[in-house]
């Protein structure tokens, strides 16, 4: 039974799937925040442009 407390502990398959979980939000946070940021300058393009034809 100890054998397997120590196996089990000594695993490190659980952590590597979690730092790349880590990983991958970071990642989709940076992109969420990137195409929140074009969105909002394209939305004063396009107010721009439209009062423009007006």
């Amino acid at each position: 039974m100890k054998a397997i407390f120590v196996r089990f502990f000594a695993d490190e398959a659980g952590a590597t799937a979690i730092e790349y979980g880590l990983i991958a939000t970071g990642i989709a946070i940076a992109i969420i925040a990137a195409v929140n940021g074009v969105g909002t300058a394209l939305t004063g393009t396009f107010n721009s442009v439209s009062s423009s034809l007006k």
